[in-house]
């Protein structure tokens, strides 16, 4: 006998599949059990976490490595609240994750699973939409994957669980499935008018096309980059999303401006001479010293907010400020500006250099031999001199990092996640491009980072992952453990651990508050690691970093916990910028 027409799940899943859509993370529960069963027997990979707050942030992560969409699959109501943290983090990082969530059924007003999801959706900053009915469930689906993709939006998309469960008789299938993104995407691909959804739906996520600013607008920034004597350039997400490095560059070199990035965009301009590495708190002294020497300051698709300018710190007396970005509601959103352009980073920087050419202007600006050979000694943190805390018991952290950046392969993903001890991954481990640190910062959760990592090793395999925690983090997410030893990740992860929660043991402390609240006993993380299943090493001096070394030397076939007891003498470098914004 045959089968009869499928229901709206297995047509869901069937389309999203035949969209492009290759790998989905998620926990199952019976709101969403047939969607991803669906999306399985498409074809699609399904990685199953422990817990859908790790499955969202690993969601975000793999979105923001590969470049293409993430996929989120979890059940209606608690799956849903579950996720809500890392479903924040991405909306506010505008990445392009699609969170199918089941929904209680229109007449189910006594559902225990009933809230007001659509809500949920809107107060973190995600767009919600829902399957309405099976004669629209296509189109719908089709609207959800657009907005996520060509407004590079977290879409939370409802399937009501009658709605799931009727028949579908709708439109034939959308053809065969589509290639899998590609590992290494170009940096910028816009889709055209007419270019058929599964083809928008299966490149990377392009950022979304607006001409570039118009001739007068672009000529006022050719004027202040020629009239400036030290300019600055400060590119963000943006500019890494458009694939901003090189005109940039070329605009940089034709007005003397030197280089530099938020923390998300970290790499853009490295092999640069003139690169800065990070503004903000994690500048280094040089970095930071020339920053606010610049008497113009251009941010490129940068928000230029409170961490990158160190609460306008770094913004010199005299100033001027020009903000390039596509968003027009990012523009002085967070910095006075004398200048704003609505516009593609690369698209304006390319217009902007031809402006100076036509003006046959070219000026050295801050550049200089002395200055290249200066930043050639001081550009990395490490290149610092500093006090090594370490006593035999506890490492410091500086000395740890940069042991293990002479350790690791230069081709690494390096995911941090937050607390008093970020700025010595986030800085310390060298990454080989803008693609290689995953920086899920954007809500300054706690506890992300080990998802982070998981995301991003699924989705660059090639490369050795990094995740970098403190114990409160580690402890927090230490469920997905599981996850990375099921997947058969050779992940290194990393505590920096202090037995605290650092920035508030180092925020409250000096001002004589009890800590008791913060601190707590010794845990054998290692032995927690061992008993999911990794390899594992306690590190209390640079000599115990051996096992990390054979570890590396492979085969590799599981990951590796580090508990490393750093001291705790003193806050890391930015902690005191950092809470000023408490």
């Amino acid at each position: 006998m045959s089968a009869g027409p499928p229901d709206v799940a297995a047509a869901v899943g069937d389309a999203l599949v035949r969209l492009g859509a290759g790998t989905v993370f998620g926990v199952v529960g019976s709101g969403n059990f047939h969607v991803t069963n669906a999306l399985v027997a498409g074809g699609a990979r399904f990685v199953a976490a422990r817990h859908e707050g790790g499955a969202a942030t690993m969601a975000d992560a793999f979105a923001r490595v590969s470049g293409g969409l993430g996929v989120l699959s979890v059940h209606q109501g608690p799956g849903l609240t579950n996720a809500l943290t890392g479903i924040t983090e991405a909306a506010k990082s505008r990445t392009p994750l699609l969170v199918l969530t089941g929904e209680a059924a229109a007449g189910a007003v006594r559902s225990n699973f009933r809230i007001d999801q659509a809500a949920l959706a809107a107060a973190v900053g995600a767009v919600p939409e829902r399957v309405h009915s099976p004669r629209t469930a296509l189109a719908d689906v089709a609207r959800a994957c657009r907005t996520a993709v060509a407004e590079r939006r977290t879409v939370v998309l409802g399937l009501p669980l009658d709605v799931q469960a009727a028949e579908y008789s709708g439109a034939e299938g959308l053809g065969r499935p589509v290639a899998r993104p590609a590992l290494r995407p170009p940096a910028r691909s816009t889709p055209g008018a007419g270019t058929p959804l599964r083809d928008v739906f299966a490149r990377p996520a392009p950022v979304p096309f607006l001409p570039v600013p118009p001739p007068a607008a672009v000529a006022r920034l050719a004027d202040a980059l020629a009239a400036a004597r030290r300019p600055v350039f400060i590119a963000g997400r943006g500019a890494r999303l458009s694939g901003a490095r090189e005109p940039l560059r070329a605009l940089a070199a034709r007005c003397g401006a030197l280089l530099a990035t938020s923390a998300v965009a970290r790499g853009l301009f490295l092999g640069d001479p003139y690169d800065l590495d990070v503004s903000g708190g994690f500048a280094t002294p040089a970095a930071a010293e020339l920053i606010a020497g610049a008497d113009l300051l251009v941010g490129w698709g940068a928000s230029l907010n409170m961490w990158t300018l160190r609460h306008g710190g770094l913004v010199g007396k005299g100033a001027a400020v020009v903000q390039v970005d596509l968003d027009p509601q990012a523009l002085g959103a967070h910095h006075p500006v004398d200048l704003s352009l609505i516009g593609d980073a690369a698209e304006t920087a390319r217009a902007a250099e031809a402006e100076l050419a036509a003006r046959d202007h070219s000026s050295p600006g801050y550049r200089s031999a002395g200055l290249e050979e200066r930043l050639s000694r001081e550009r990395r943190w490490r290149d610092h001199p500093y006090d090594d805390d370490s006593d035999g018991s506890r490492i410091d952290p500086r000395t740890l990092s940069i042991a293990l950046d002479d350790l690791l392969p230069a081709e690494r993903t390096v995911a941090v996640d937050s607390g008093n001890f970020m700025g010595y991954p986030a800085m310390f481990l060298d990454v080989p491009d803008a693609d290689g640190l995953v920086f899920t910062q954007a809500f300054q959760s706690v506890g992300l980072g080990l998802a982070t990592a998981i995301g991003a090793a699924v989705a660059r395999p090639d490369r050795l992952t990094v995740a970098a925690l403190g114990d409160g983090g580690a402890l927090m997410s230490v469920a997905e453990l599981e996850t990375a030893v099921r997947l058969g990740l050779g992940l290194l992860v990393v505590v920096y651990d202090d037995e605290a929660y650092g920035a508030e043991v180092h925020h409250f402390g000096p001002d004589g508050h009890p800590l008791d609240t913060v601190t707590f006993p010794p845990a054998d993380l290692a032995a927690i690691g061992q008993g999911f299943g990794c390899r594992a090493v306690t590190v209390r001096k640079r000599e115990d970093l051996g096992a990390v070394a054979d570890w590396l030397a492979g085969p590799r076939d599981r990951p590796m916990v580090v508990d490393a007891k750093v001291t705790a003498n003193a806050p890391s470098w930015w902690l005191e910028e950092a809470f000023r914004g408490h």
